[in-house]
C-alpha cells in the first residue's frame, strides 16, 4: 500500500465534509477499550459496532430502518 498523496487526503476530507455528519460521544475511561474488544469479537470496527447498536435502537423506537 503506497502512501496517500496530499491531494488525495484533501479530496477525501472534502468528500467526508460534504457527505457525512459527525457525532461525538464521550464514555468513561476504559469503556472505549471494552467496546473495541466487543466490536472485534464480532468482526466489526468500533464505528460499525456503534452504528449497528444505533440502527437497532432506532428500529425499536420508531419501527423504521435508518441508513447510517
Amino acid at each position: 500500500m503506497s502512501p496517500t498523496s496530499k491531494a488525495q487526503q484533501k479530496a477525501t476530507a472534502k468528500y467526508m465534509k460534504n457527505n457525512y455528519d459527525e457525532i461525538k460521544i464521550r464514555v468513561y475511561k476504559g469503556t472505549k477499550s471494552e467496546l473495541q474488544a466487543a466490536a472485534e469479537s464480532q468482526g466489526d470496527s468500533l464505528n460499525a459496532y456503534i452504528k449497528k447498536a444505533v440502527r437497532e435502537q432506532y428500529k425499536r423506537d420508531t419501527g423504521n430502518d435508518i441508513e447510517l
